[in-house]
């Protein structure tokens, strides 16, 4: 009995035979959702874009059918391209009362709206009122302010990066709709090159409301790269009087004024006159519309990298400095160009082309890195005010630009004024005073 008992305590203590181990879980890290908001962003933009890469093509059709001047055509941009800088802090400020998803979705179908009308248009008026307030409110809606706050909000770390990616998509809506328009307007007439954006736009609308979440929180998640949740700020009422009251706060500083006076010059020298004005001037000079809507879409291909590379930069190095050597090298290519223009393209015309894309709006993230450093949490509306600076004088090279082709028969006296403004907004950038430590939130 007693070995037995032995026996089985024995049997007890005895250690089990080894098992064979279960291979650990490995968790692979899932891409963070901040990445696929980032992407219906991209997409938005591109759908936005659409638009943007029409005025240039159809200065001459405008002008032939209708016979009106290259001044009031430019006129209607010039509304378009102020309009689209100057919604961009009301909109900013309405993404943070009413949701990004709900005021995306409204300027997409303004879009749609806009440029679907200009198809029944007879007198000049009507093409300011389709081409220049609806479109420029609705694209304005979208503009680099709506991808601030969507950096903003979903972005700790890689801000520099998401912005020039964002920023990119703008270009890369030029690439993808600048040769199909051209060949539409070529081929059949101006008026469905005109519906082909108005549904680009409303193709959009499905993937904003479904896809474009307003902040991390919505799915419980932290931004990338945060330490902590964020949780959900409450709306902000009275969108109208906050970005008016940001403007008047920023406005006494002296950075927000060399920033919008660099960003002016910007806008001056990239939409208003190269996107208005390249088309009508190589075509002065004998070359085929579609040969020059491809040599402005290649600049959209350069721009994609060379916005990118800059919001690499941006995160790597001294803001001031990258501006200041992106609108030096802008202003320099420029004075060449009229020395470019001819009936066929050939290795110096490309090689403007390549440049000048690389440096397009590569300004774009030390841009906005500078009024995150300035000014906290209020930055996506203090830029947005500086995109309308940008956008003010867009506009008024675009009409500028369209006058004096009237006037003295060529642009070249437009391109050599462009590149001397340049040079003034490489002197700016660099004076631009820095600051030790970023706002924490607000302006101070």
């Amino acid at each position: 009995m007693t070995q037995t008992t032995d026996d089985a305590a024995a049997a007890v203590h005895q250690p089990e035979p080894d098992r064979p181990r279960r291979r650990p879980r490995v968790h692979r890290p899932r891409v963070h959702r901040a990445w696929w908001v980032a992407a219906v962003t991209f997409v938005t933009i591109i759908g936005a874009a659409a638009f943007r890469s029409l005025p240039g093509i159809l200065i001459d059709p405008l002008h032939q059918d209708f016979g009106w001047s290259r001044g009031t055509i430019g006129a209607a941009v010039s509304v378009n391209l102020a309009l689209y800088g100057l919604t961009a802090p009301f909109a900013a400020a309405l993404m943070d009362r009413f949701g990004i998803r709900r005021v995306v979705a409204v300027a997409l179908t303004v879009i749609a709206v806009g440029s679907g009308a200009t198809v029944w248009m007879e007198s000049a008026w009507q093409l300011i009122l389709c081409w220049g307030l609806l479109v420029g409110l609705g694209s304005g809606s979208m503009a680099l302010a709506f991808a601030a706050t969507v950096t903003n909000r979903w972005f700790t770390e890689r801000r520099g990066l998401v912005t020039g990616v964002l920023t990119a998509a703008s270009a890369s809506g030029q690439l993808i709709f600048l040769p199909l328009l051209s060949w539409i307007v070529e081929t059949y007439d101006w008026r469905p090159a005109a519906v082909t954006v108005a549904l680009a736009a409303l193709a959009v609308v499905p993937f904003v409301w479904l896809l474009l979440h307003d902040h991390p929180a919505d799915v419980g998640l932290k931004p990338y790269g945060a330490d902590e949740f964020i949780p959900k700020p409450a709306p902000v009422p009275g969108a109208a009087r906050r970005a008016l009251a940001v403007l008047f706060s920023a406005a006494r500083t002296g950075p927000f004024w060399l920033l919008a006076g660099t960003f002016a010059i910007c806008g001056a020298s990239t939409n208003g006159l190269i996107q208005t004005h390249f088309i009508p001037a190589a075509h002065d000079h004998h070359m085929p519309l579609t040969t020059a809507s491809t040599l402005l879409a290649v600049i959209g291909i350069f721009d994609v990298v060379g916005t990118i590379a800059s919001g690499w930069f941006t995160d790597r190095f001294e803001p001031r400095r990258l501006l200041a050597v992106y609108y030096a090298l802008r202003g320099i290519s420029l004075l060449f160009l009229p020395l470019l223009l001819a009936p066929s393209v050939h290795p110096p015309m490309v090689f403007f082309i390549v440049f000048y894309g690389l440096d397009w709006v590569a300004t774009v993230p030390p841009t906005l890195a500078l009024c995150r450093e300035q000014y906290g949490e209020d930055s996506a509306i203090v830029f947005g005010w500086v995109l309308a600076s940008h956008q003010v004088g867009a506009a008024l090279v675009a009409f500028l630009g369209g006058v004096a082709r009237d006037r003295l028969g060529s642009y070249d006296v437009v391109w050599v004024a462009s590149g001397a403004l340049c040079a003034a907004a490489a002197l700016m950038a660099l004076v631009i005073r820095r600051r030790t430590a970023p706002a924490p939130g607000g302006i101070a």
